[in-house]
Formats: structure tokens, sequence, C-alpha cells
């Protein structure tokens, strides 16, 4: 039985985030994950997505060493740009640009493709004897007690971990075997995710163009074959979705087209595409005994303002510095109750707040889309309250 300080189950951005942090950090890692990571957007089953890194996030993934290997592929996110197409026609009405300039020296953040992340996570990983990445291997079920974690996997291997991190998705493995319920809100919608190119240059702008359904948000990417190109999630309905993702290919660019209200001119199709459910949840508890939930193991948001990913990024943070603080502690009860009291609340925060914007672009009425529009100017037109959402949304606490 091979003996580690931790153990992480799941290999997504967050769980090899986590390994390449703690590990840095000269802790010893076991992480696993059933899948093998595709790191080459060529090959079936590549997450085509994209992830947008705030301000904070780049300072702990430069001391994971990961920020110099992600930098070169990274693009800037300089302004976040909001455009209701709510009225009769999907043209532009309300139309304001949040600029990072008003706040930071620095852009909001940088936007990467997911399977380049794994890519270079797992390159990483490879440079630091003291991580052990199990490929192609899971989580089966664990014993925790007062001192320590006894973890078997799914080829009948055990690890006996002073700590275990659940960073193995929405339906935790982790977190079951840590009885921690979770409370789930179904919007009915569905994402379809894609990249595009266009004509008009993005400038490294994201845009959020709402009408119904949910946003269609256009994130910047480096050029595809000389021409500009951005990732785009699209929410909808869920039948909606999924009949946008079946359509011929010219057929769905026009639809693209017209539901970005021309925000660059024609949308082409750059990409594959992929639809995605679109959830709430939060889990009741951040820790258990010996355990740890971090990521979508703990919270789930819809796709808006970027702050998925980053809120996994504060909870390995939050860990990591009190792991760092006192090593010893490492697991114990107290070490993961002030966890639980530190990340919670303000995940429960940022849920709600998500959740509230997302069904306030679900909106189908006309009056309640014309009080959206209103609202987006109203908090745009007052300076103080623009600058302290723009902070709120890079994780400074309200």
């Amino acid at each position: 039985m091979k003996q580690t300080d931790l153990f992480i189950s799941g290999g997504g951005v967050a769980g090899l985030t986590a390994a390449a942090a703690f590990g840095t950090a000269g802790f010893s890692v076991v992480i696993a994950d059933p899948v093998p990571p595709i790191t080459d957007k060529a090959v079936i089953g590549a997450d085509l997505r994209t992830t947008a890194f705030l301000q904070p996030a780049r300072d702990f993934l430069d001391a994971a060493g990961l920020w110099d290997r992600l930098a070169p592929h990274a693009t800037p996110l300089q302004i976040m740009r909001i455009v209701d197409a709510g009225g009769a026609e999907p043209i532009p009405r309300v139309t304001r640009d949040f600029d990072a300039a008003d706040i930071s020296d620095l852009p909001f953040g940088w936007n990467l493709p997911n399977w380049l992340l794994r890519r270079e996570m797992v390159a990483r990983m490879a440079d630091l004897p003291n991580v052990d990445f199990r490929s192609g291997v899971g989580f089966a079920s664990m014993l925790t007690r007062t001192a320590n974690a006894r973890v078997t996997l799914t080829d009948g291997s055990r690890v006996t971990a002073k700590l275990v991190i659940g960073a193995d998705g929405r339906a935790s493995p982790v977190r079951h075997a840590a009885n921690i319920d979770v409370k789930t809100t179904r919007y009915g919608q569905k994402a379809v995710t894609f990249a595009v190119t266009h004509d008009a240059p993005h400038d490294n702008i994201s845009t959020e163009v709402h009408r119904t359904g949910g946003p269609f948000t256009l994130v910047p990417l480096p050029d595809h074959d000389g021409k500009p190109c951005s990732a785009v999630v699209w929410m909808e309905d869920g039948a909606e979705a999924t009949r946008l993702a079946a359509l011929p290919e010219d057929d769905f660019n026009a639809e693209a087209t017209a539901r970005s209200a021309n925000t660059y001119g024609p949308l082409i199709l750059a990409s594959r595409r992929m639809v995605w459910p679109i959830i709430s949840q939060i889990a009741d508890k951040m820790s258990g005994e010996r355990t740890a939930l971090v990521a979508e193991a703990a919270h789930v948001v819809p796709p808006i303002g970027a702050q998925g990913l980053n809120m996994s990024l504060a909870d390995l943070a939050c860990l990591l510095d009190l792991a760092a603080a006192k090593p010893d502690t490492l697991g114990d009860a107290q070490m993961l109750e002030k966890y639980h009291a530190t990340r919670h609340r303000d995940i429960s925060v940022r849920v709600k707040g998500v959740d509230l914007l997302n069904r306030a672009s679900q909106a189908e009425n006309p009056l309640l889309r014309d009080l959206r529009a209103k609202g987006v100017e109203a908090l745009y037109g007052l300076a103080p309250l623009r600058k302290t959402l723009m902070r709120l949304g890079l994780g400074a606490k309200g």
C-alpha cells in the first residue's frame, strides 16, 4: 500500500492543477482518473471548450509552475462587453463595455482551450518526481479514520493519504463516499459549445449577447487559418440546443450569426459542436473526515462571467494556504473545518448570483427583457458600482 500526503480523484483541469500546485509545494501526491487525458484537439472526445482564467488565477498558476507553459497560448481578455438584443429583432439595443483598465493594469484574464490546458499540465507533472499520475485508473472506495484515509482504486491498488481531494466532477464518487449531499437546480437549458472564425477582429473583447434562452458568449482565441477566431458558448432551452447542434453546417452558421446580433459579421464553424447540460449545484459541506471537495465536486454554476474554474482555483488556493501554514496538520479535522468555513459562504453567494444572472438571461417576456436592458444601463452608469462589480467578478470579497 502506497503512502502519500494527498490523493486526488479526478484528472480534469482542476485535478491536474491541484496535483501541480501541491507537488510544486513539496507534498507527495497520487492523482488518478479513469479516463486518460486527451491532449490533442484533433482526437475524438477532446474537450473543445475553453477556460478563462481571471487575474487572481495567474499568480496561483505561476506558483504551480504552470503559467510559463500556458502564457504563450493565452489570449488576453481586456474588455467584457454586454450586448442586449432583446427587442423585436435580434439587433443590439444596449451595448456596454466593462474595461479592465478601469480597475487594473492587467486584463480581466486570459482564455485557453481545455485540451491544451491538459497537455501542458500533464507535461508539468512529468517534471515533478513527487507526483504519481495514474491515468486510466479510477477511485473505487475509501475508508477514513482520524489519522488518514485508505483509498482503493479500480485496479485493486490501495493508497493511504493524509488528505483526499475530490476533484472528480459534478457526480463525484469521492463526495458520495463521504456521504455529502448536494442541492441541484436544473434550468432546462443546454449549452452548445464550438469555435468560429469571423471577419471582424475581436480586439481581445469577450462579448455576451443576451436575448432569450441564455447568453450567447464569444470569447477571444488566437487566429485560426489566418482569420480572427472566438470560442462560443450558446445557452438555450434544452430542446432548442439539441436542434441547433444537429443542423447542417451552413444553416447553423446562419442561425449563430443571427443570434450573435451580427457582432463580428458572418460566423463560420471552426470546430465540431458539443452539447452540455446547464445546472447549478452546491454541496452541503466542502469537507468530510480526511476529505476535501473542490471544483465541480463542490459547486457547479452556469458558464456566465467565467466564474466556474476560477471558483475552483480559489478552493485550491485556500487548501494549499492552510496546508503550507501547518503541514503537520494536513487533512485533520480543524484544517478541513476551516476550509469549509472559508469557502462555503463565498461559494453560496456566487452560485446565487450566477443563478440570478442566468434567470435574467432566459427571459422571454418583452417587459422582463426591457427591465434587463435598463438594468445593464443603470449598473454601467454608476461608475463606483460598476468598478465594485468588476472587482467582485475577479474574486474580491463582498
